[in-house]
């Protein structure tokens, strides 16, 4: 559905030692510092990438937005949020565990605020 997903941030070194630690985790490749300053994570599924905005003002977090990841296990889920908060990122609501979703479906989630205040999840589909 998406071509790609971007974030905004201050300092971009600060955000992709975060997101190398916490994409590595679920096998995305360490992010790559392009000819415009951007950092940017290539998968087949589409791109992740952070800037700092264009406009020039301070980067800002979009309240009530969420960037979702997927995750093959819980175990990747852990592993992201553990590498999340070793590299700057704050722990947010409920501790990473299972929570029942629409549908019936049983997710496995964690939750961050990155560096600069963007809310981020590790998904694992359990059913």
């Amino acid at each position: 559905m998406f071509s790609h997903v971007m974030l905004g941030a201050d300092d971009v070194l600060a955000a992709k030692t975060f997101y190398d630690a916490i994409l590595g985790t679920i096998g995305i490749a360490e992010g790559v510092i392009d000819e415009w300053g951007r950092v940017v994570y290539s998968t087949d599924a589409g791109r992740f990438l952070i800037t700092k905005p264009i406009n020039r003002l301070p980067a800002t977090f979009a309240n009530g937005g969420t960037i979702g990841f997927l995750a093959k296990t819980s175990d990747e889920v852990d592993a992201w949020h553990a590498a999340g908060l070793a590299t700057g990122g704050s722990a947010i609501e409920d501790l990473p565990g299972e929570r029942q979703a629409t549908g019936g479906r049983v997710l496995y989630l964690a939750y961050l605020r990155d560096p600069a205040g963007n809310k981020v999840c590790a998904t694992h589909r359990i059913s």
